[in-house]
C-alpha cells in the first residue's frame, strides 16, 4: 500500500538533509532482529555479537512491529543537519508523558497481545518512567553497537548527503527523488485532495497513509541500516521525514587490505594506495584514519600528495573537508582492481 506526502509551495522551500546517529542506533537494534538484513552487515554483526548479547533489548523490540507504527518520539527528525547523539537523546528524554503514552499505545496495538504483556502494561501505566528507561536503553545500544563504528558510518552518510546535494543542484528536486529510490513517485496533487501542490508517493509500504506537510517541509535522511528500503512517517507534531538507503553500502565494512591490489600498493606505496582505494565514497581525514588504522597526520599527508598528483579533489562540507577521487583516480583504482 502507498504512503502519500502532500507538498505545498512552502514545503518545497523547506526540505533539508540530515544525518542522525540516533536513527542509525534504532535501526541497528532492528537489524539484529531482522535476519533478512544480516547479509548486508555480517562483519558488523560479528563484531557486536557479544556486546549485543549483554543488553536486554526486549522493550525496544516490543515497540518495533513487523508492520505498523513505531514510536516517533524515540527517533524524531534531528533539528540540525549534523546533530550529535547526545543532542538527539536529550530530545527523547524531554518527551512529555502524554505524547509518549499515545505513541507507545499506537506501536503496541500493531503487535497482537503486546499491550497485555507485563512490559507493555508497565509502559502504558507509567509513560514518564518508560521514556527514561527507553532513552537509557537507546544510549546503551549506541555506546555498544554504533559509537565504535560511527566515524565510518558518519563518513558514508555525509558523503551521501554531499553527493545528493550536488545532484539536487544539477537536476532539481523531482530528479533527486527518482535517484534516491525506485520506491518514490512524484506527481501533481489531485484537485479534491484538499492540499493541492504535489504528492510524493512511497510505494511498497505497509498501510495506506496520507500526511499533508502543511509548511513543515521534509527532512531527507540517508541510512545504512534501513537499506534497501525507504522509510517514512512521523505523525504530528513531529516533522515529516523520509529515510532512504545510503549509497556505498557495498564497501562499508570492507577493510583496506581487502580492497587494495598489490600492484597498486607497489606503485603508490601501501598506505597511499589504501587511502585511494578507501575513497569509494567521499570521506574526511578523521574517518579515513579510523577506517585504515593510521594516524590522522599520516592520512592528511597522503591525501595532499594524491590531490597534488591529480588523483583526488577536495571540498568543504559542514565541519570537515571531504576528499573524493577524480576521473583519473577512479580509472587508476578501478583498472587495478580489475587486473589484480
Amino acid at each position: 500500500m502507498p504512503f502519500h506526502l502532500h507538498f505545498g509551495e512552502s514545503d518545497l522551500l523547506r526540505f533539508r538533509f540530515a544525518v542522525s546517529p540516533l536513527w542509525e542506533t534504532q535501526e541497528a537494534v532492528r537489524t539484529l532482529a531482522r535476519p533478512e538484513r544480516h547479509g548486508y552487515h555480517l562483519p558488523w554483526l560479528r563484531r557486536v555479537r557479544d556486546a549485543a548479547a549483554g543488553i536486554d533489548l526486549g522493550p525496544l523490540y516490543l515497540l518495533m512491529p513487523d508492520a505498523g507504527h513505531n514510536p516517533d518520539f524515540l527517533c524524531p527528525a534531528p533539528l540540525s543537519a549534523l546533530a550529535s547523539f547526545e543532542e538527539e537523546i536529550e530530545g527523547v528524554r524531554a518527551t512529555s508523558p502524554e505524547a509518549a503514552r499515545t505513541d507507545i499505545a499506537l506501536a503496541l496495538a500493531d503487535t497482537p497481545g503486546a499491550a497485555r504483556t507485563p512490559a507493555g502494561r508497565a509502559m502504558l501505566a507509567d509513560p514518564a518512567r518508560a521514556v527514561r528507561e527507553l532513552a537509557d536503553l537507546l544510549e546503551r545500544a549506541w555506546r555498544a553497537l554504533i559509537e565504535p563504528e560511527w566515524p565510518r558510518l558518519r563518513a558514508l552518510l555525509e558523503a551521501d548527503v554531499a553527493y545528493h546535494s550536488r545532484r539536487l543542484a544539477d537536476g532539481g528536486f523531482e530528479r533527486l527523488l527518482g535517484e534516491l529510490s525506485p520506491q518514490l513517485r512524484w506527481g501533481e496533487g489531485a484537485p479534491d485532495s484538499g492540499s493541492g501542490g504535489a504528492i510524493l508517493t512511497i510505494v511498497g509500504t505497509h498501510g495506506d497513509h496520507v500526511r499533508v506537510l502543511g509548511g513543515q517541509g521534509l527532512v531527507l535522511m540517508p541510512s545504512v541500516f534501513c537499506w534497501p528500503r525507504v522509510v517514512s512517517g512521523y505523525e504530528a507534531p513531529w516533522q515529516p521525514a523520509l529515510i532512504y538507503p545510503a549509497r556505498g553500502i557495498g564497501g562499508l565494512w570492507t577493510e583496506a587490505a581487502d580492497r587494495t591490489p598489490e600492484v597498486l600498493a607497489r606503485l603508490l606505496g601501501r598506505a597511499r594506495a589504501d587511502v585511494l582505494c578507501a575513497l569509494d565514497e567521499p570521506a574526511g581525514t578523521t574517518a579515513l584514519a579510523h577506517r585504515l588504522g593510521l594516524a590522522p597526520s599520516s592520512v592528511s599527508a597522503h591525501l595532499s600528495v594524491l590531490r597534488e598528483s591529480g588523483l583526488l579533489t577536495s571540498r568543504r562540507y559542514g565541519h570537515q573537508v571531504l576528499y573524493e577521487r577524480t576521473p583519473l583516480g577512479i580509472t587508476l583504482a578501478v583498472s587495478q582492481l580489475l587486473t589484480d
